[in-house]
């Protein structure tokens, strides 16, 4: 199938090389005016300006006309938790009457919550409810999604949510990784004996994950009440023997040391940054590590906003993801975590868009199949409705400002 985007107002992100950003260069957001773009099957193919669309091309069976339109490479969201078996309201109602992260936490909820609720729960029960959360997210936008288990807490609970990934990764056309992060909390069983959860991470859980080959990356929660540096270290190491990158939970609550034993660890990415010290910031900004900022999860706890000026100032190579999760951020809507970073952390558009494409793909290690507009990658992206400006998406933080979402060369909305 050939689909031709002709007229097209502003044609966002066209690149001919991958390039992580860095410091002012994330301001850098190359576009074209007056512009088209040509697919064949779940590629583009070809794209520049409408005076050099060649008089003589294969006959499109798909045209759209884009006149007053932006078009824009799907958004690629690095940090989410889609797989899990029940919201969570009552918690917020408590979040709302007072109770801490940390209270509600030690009573039992949160995680934990999630982890009894997931393990009563089928595998199909979880494959259905976490397909309709795949399906609302494209249709918001977002082309390429990193999914993490770690609401199973148990041999067989963390298998079968790597299994259900492994199967949206197998019926979705999104471009999907997979996360082992069977150190998100010390279960019940083993909450005074920390080594021997970790023994069951080691010696039961990650071989099995690599015999069926469920996960692209290992995370951890590297926290204060969770799990420590040297822990933290001990998994991803025997991650890394399995050939797993690490992803890192890091510095949420507070300097716990998550930034620097991730960037010691060679990992691809820490992520959340809400606290961070100049020691944390200058660590990653001489790293080839990526720090993922999760600005609608503080956003939900009413915690002070990841210092996105001063990582980005620093050098840092930041990105932006929802953290699409049931008891901190319970939205995939990556057009809100772009208007929050504009509104509340002072990140610029042409910043936020290329946070939120092309270094995000680089965050899930997709960068030469998603996340700009380039010769030979996936077809996935936004169209817009009639807008004035780029700054209008993140301004307008409240309307749909999208007419249609493309997926692997297909419209589905």
């Amino acid at each position: 199938m050939r689909t031709e985007i002709i007229h097209i107002k502003k044609l966002v992100n066209t690149r001919s090389e991958n390039i992580l950003l860095r410091g002012q260069a994330l301001a850098d957001l190359p576009c074209l005016d007056d512009a088209f773009l040509l697919i064949e099957d779940d590629r583009i193919v070809a794209y520049g300006k409408m005076e050099d669309l060649p008089d003589k091309r294969p006959k499109a069976t798909n045209i759209v006309n884009a006149e007053g339109k932006f078009l824009l490479p799907a958004w690629c969201d690095s940090h989410t938790h889609i797989v899990f078996a029940k919201s969570r309201e009552e918690e917020f109602v408590d979040k709302i009457k007072g109770k801490s992260y940390a209270e509600i936490a030690a009573n039992g909820g949160g995680i934990l919550n999630s982890a009894n609720t997931l393990n009563a729960t089928s595998e199909e029960e979880l494959f259905d409810s976490a397909w309709e959360r795949l399906d609302e997210i494209s249709r918001l936008g977002t082309g390429a999604v990193e999914i993490k288990s770690g609401y199973g807490l148990t041999v067989e609970g963390e298998l079968k949510m790597l299994r259900v990934i492994k199967k949206l990764k197998e019926k979705s056309k999104l471009s999907i990784k997979a996360t082992f992060l069977g150190a998100h909390s010390y279960p019940l069983a083993f909450k005074d004996n920390h080594a021997g959860y970790i023994n069951l991470i080691i010696e039961d859980m990650l071989p099995r994950i690599a015999e069926e080959k469920l996960a692209d990356y290992i995370d951890v929660f590297c926290e204060e009440g969770f799990f420590s540096p040297e822990e933290t270290k001990q998994v991803c190491e025997a991650g890394i023997q399995y050939g797993l990158r690490p992803k890192i939970h890091a510095n949420q609550l507070h300097l716990s040391g998550g930034t620097e034993i991730g960037v010691q660890l060679g990992a691809i990415s820490v992520d959340h940054l809400e606290t961070m010290d100049e020691k944390a910031i200058r660590t990653l900004a001489d790293s080839t590590t990526i720090g993922t900022l999760l600005p609608t999860a503080a956003f939900f706890l009413r915690m002070p906003l990841q210092p996105a000026r001063q990582l980005i100032d620093a050098g840092c190579a930041i990105t932006l993801a929802s953290d699409y999760n049931p008891g901190s951020s319970p939205s995939g809507n990556m057009n809100f975590v772009n208007a929050i970073s504009a509104i509340q952390m002072k990140m610029l558009p042409e910043e936020i868009i290329n946070a939120s494409t092309l270094q995000g793909a680089f965050a899930m290690g997709l960068e030469n199949e998603v996340g700009s507009i380039s010769v030979g990658k996936k077809a996935n992206l936004i169209l817009t409705k009639k807008i004035p400006s780029l700054a209008y998406m993140p301004y307008a933080f409240g309307s749909n400002l999208i007419d249609k979402v493309m997926i692997a060369g297909e419209w589905i909305s």
